[in-house]
Parts: structure tokens; C-alpha cells; sequence
């Protein structure tokens, strides 16, 4: 059997981030939240939420993508780990939860960055094909992105006391976010696992009277 020609490398998970930060970019370019402002959209890691970070990593007016956890797809693991038995490779199906938070001077252009963001979103919920940043690999024999592979981005629906539990281990206040997830991404091994000699097993048998 014939798998699907589309795998990840461990770059997969940075891929689908610029990805996002891409595309939003793209949207705000296309039609400014805010006429008078200039809008970015950008990818921050935790640290930059402390409040002294908050005007160089982030900006007075953007929309930040924090990845705040990383699961495996309950769906298609065991799907996957069929696929692993028979190619050799190992295949990581993964779910990626991000929170799009707005940045401005006030509380209206907030709902305005917000508002653009989730109708981009609405609008291009596949990333696939040049839509899928391909990031420059130091290991050329690591799987790359596909034409063929596609990731879903959707609003995740998770209750208001989760999203505050998740603040709770920011380094910041509550500020309005929304929580997307992004499925599925795959992580696929570089290479197959060896695959045991086969051995030829005698036993001998006693044929008694």
C-alpha cells in the first residue's frame, strides 16, 4: 500500500506559527484594522507578555500569537501509528492551541484587530500549498512540507474558566483573546526504523510410535 506523499520534519510546528503570522499579516496589509494605524501580526513567546517586553516584541498596535499547548490528535494517533508500523517511520499527529490577542491604544481598535483577524481566519481556514511557510532546514534529508499537506485552523471552543487558567501561568494580566487551534500537524521521523532479519526457526519433531 501507498501512503499519502506529505510529511513534516520537526520544523513542522515553527512552519504552521510563521504560517499564521503570514497570513494575518497579509489580511492586515490587504485592509488595516484601523485606518490610521499599521497593524502587524506577530508571533511572541511567553516571556515577551512580561510588560517590559511588551513595546519592542510586540508593538503598540498588532495581534499576538502565543502557542500555549501542544497535544497529540486523539483522532489520528492511532491511525498514524498504523501507518508507522507498516512504512517504518514514526508519524506524530499534533493539535496546536494558539491565543490571538489584540494590542492598541484603546478598547475599540482592540475589537477592530480582533474583528479583522477572525474574519481572515474565517475566510482562509486551510493552510496549504504556498499558503504553508517552508522554513530553511540545516538538514536537507528533513521532511519538508508538501504541496499536498494542509492544516485546519479553527476557534477552539474551550470555557472562560480554562482561559483563565491559562493567564494564570502568563506573565501577564487577562487581556481579550480568542484560543484557535491548528490540526493536523504531523511530525514524521527522517528516516525508517531498521527493520529485523528475518530468521528461519528449526524444530525438530520426535514422531513416536
Amino acid at each position: 500500500m501507498k501512503w499519502p506523499n506529505h510529511m513534516s520534519g520537526y520544523a513542522g510546528i515553527a512552519a504552521v506559527g510563521k504560517s499564521l503570522e503570514r497570513l494575518l499579516t497579509m489580511a492586515f496589509n490587504e485592509r488595516q484594522p484601523v485606518p490610521t494605524k499599521v497593524t502587524r501580526a506577530v508571533l511572541i513567546k511567553t516571556d515577551d507578555l512580561k510588560s517590559s517586553n511588551v513595546p519592542t516584541a510586540i508593538g503598540p498596535y498588532a495581534l499576538s500569537l502565543l502557542l500555549y499547548r501542544v497535544d497529540f490528535n486523539k483522532t489520528m494517533r492511532a491511525a498514524w501509528s498504523a501507518v508507522g508500523s507498516v512504512d517504518g517511520q514514526g508519524h506524530l499527529p499534533l493539535d496546536l492551541h494558539f491565543l490571538l490577542t489584540p494590542w492598541a491604544d484603546n478598547a475599540e481598535h482592540e475589537h477592530m484587530i480582533l474583528g479583522r483577524a477572525m474574519q481572515a481566519l474565517d475566510y482562509t481556514p486551510i493552510l496549504s500549498g504556498p499558503l504553508l511557510y517552508q522554513p530553511s532546514l540545516p538538514y536537507p534529508d528533513e521532511p519538508e512540507s508538501a504541496p499536498t499537506e494542509s492544516v485546519q485552523v479553527v476557534m477552539e471552543e474551550i470555557s472562560t474558566e480554562a482561559l483563565m487558567r491559562t493567564f494564570d501561568s502568563l506573565p501577564t494580566d487577562y487581556r481579550l483573546s480568542v484560543p484557535y487551534v491548528a490540526r493536523v500537524v504531523r511530525i514524521d521521523s527522517r528516516e525508517s526504523r531498521p527493520v529485523p532479519p528475518v530468521t528461519d526457526a528449526q524444530i525438530p519433531l520426535r514422531v513416536t510410535a
